[in-house]
């Protein structure tokens, strides 16, 4: 990365980013899936569906002969309730992210989280695992601004007083990516998280590192 960039600060993604969250996720999928009898699916093929929020994670989930509506809103209120208890269990960060958190701040860098995942959930995963890490933490309150719509982060940019092209966006996703390039920021795709080099490439991304501490040789 040039210096001339002046990077002030950078927007996380959580889950696949920050923390691997998969094995919680697809259990509590799972066992309401099972609940209803309907087939499970492996902790592998969870990776394909998430990044775009839980009802998202519900719909794909479901056999395509019952995605009705009253179905999903049903198996989603119980998904929701199973993972609220469960969503830290064996959810943990990944190697090198206190680390490259601490060097990051010690830099006086401003880090915040955007996550698609539902606020409840990621306010708690955040407050037990990564506390008092970050400036800014915003889960999903409405669908509207669901990345990759980029209004979220460029109002963590008006409230940290910088400007968009000074920040990083750090993701797994290309959703992450394309939410990057709509917001004017530096896309960071990460390849330890739920998805592939391509599809970061793909989707804008302008840096590419294969472990959290990488990051610190871009700075």
């Amino acid at each position: 990365m040039n210096t001339d960039l002046n990077i002030k600060g950078a927007i996380f993604d959580l889950d696949g980013t920050l923390v691997n969250s998969l094995e919680d996720l697809a259990d509590s999928m799972n066992h309401i899936l099972l609940t209803h009898h309907f087939p499970n699916h492996s902790v592998e093929a969870y990776k394909n569906f998430l990044g775009k929020g839980i009802m998202n994670l519900v719909r794909v989930s479901l056999p395509e002969t019952v995605r009705d509506d009253r179905t999903i809103k049903n198996v989603y209120d119980q998904m929701v309730a199973l993972y609220r208890e469960h969503c830290t269990v064996q959810t943990r960060p990944y190697a090198g992210i206190t680390s490259l958190i601490e060097e990051m701040k010690s830099r006086n860098l401003k880090l915040c989280i955007l996550s698609n995942k539902a606020d409840e959930f990621t306010q708690k995963i955040v407050r037990r695992l990564l506390p008092d890490c970050f400036e800014i933490v915003a889960g999903l309150s409405t669908e509207e601004e669901k990345k990759p719509n980029p209004k979220v982060a460029l109002d963590m940019c008006k409230k940290l007083r910088t400007a968009p092209g000074q920040m990083l966006f750090i993701g797994d996703s290309g959703i992450d990516m394309q939410t990057a390039l709509s917001a004017g920021m530096v896309g960071v795709g990460v390849l330890w998280g739920f998805r592939e080099r391509e599809e970061l490439v793909k989707n804008g991304a302008k840096i590419i590192i294969s472990y959290p501490m990488d990051l610190i040789n871009h700075l």
